[in-house]
């Protein structure tokens, strides 16, 4: 292979590996957000795309793997309620959600917004007015609940021993 046809093989694989992470990063988001947040965001972008259910709403469990210290032996810790839906919206576009929970519409709706945002006349839109909004809010929640949980911290080492 030439040094030209490498380099649009390797552009072409390094474009594609950001498209995959900004997938995920979106979905996690989607999927984590509370569901009335997220329908308030949705109904600020106007859209109403319309939309063919391929699979689901299905409500099922998920088995969970814990690893020791994170890279110890799997052990099984236990099952969660999970929803998972695929949706086509009128331009073609696929879009899948698998959300923790048995809210089906939250599941739907998330994969409505996936399949939106692959779409690049809607990417934007998605982003700024419902992903983005939504990462800062998870975000500032994690803040705050660790800052609640530093302040019950105990430090046993600094504590002073007293005199038998």
């Amino acid at each position: 292979m030439t040094g030209a046809g490498h380099q649009r093989d390797e552009a072409a694989t390094q474009a594609a590996a950001r498209d995959v992470a900004g997938r995920q990063r979106r979905l996690s988001v989607l999927a984590k957000a509370p569901a009335k947040d997220l329908l308030a965001r949705w109904k600020e972008t106007g859209l109403d795309p319309s939309v063919e259910l391929l699979r689901g709403p299905e409500s099922g469990l998920v088995a969970l793997q814990g690893r020791i210290g994170g890279g110890g032996q799997p052990f099984h810790v236990g099952e969660v309620s999970a929803t998972r839906v695929t949706v086509r919206i009128g331009s073609g576009a696929v879009g899948h959600a698998m959300i923790s929970g048995r809210d089906a519409r939250k599941a739907q709706l998330v994969a409505v917004i996936d399949a939106l945002a692959q779409d690049a006349e809607h990417a934007e839109t998605i982003e700024r007015t419902i992903v983005a909004p939504l990462e800062k809010g998870l975000a500032e929640a994690d803040a705050k609940l660790r800052e609640e949980t530093a302040a019950t911290r105990v430090n046993f080492f600094t504590m002073v021993r007293g005199e038998d």
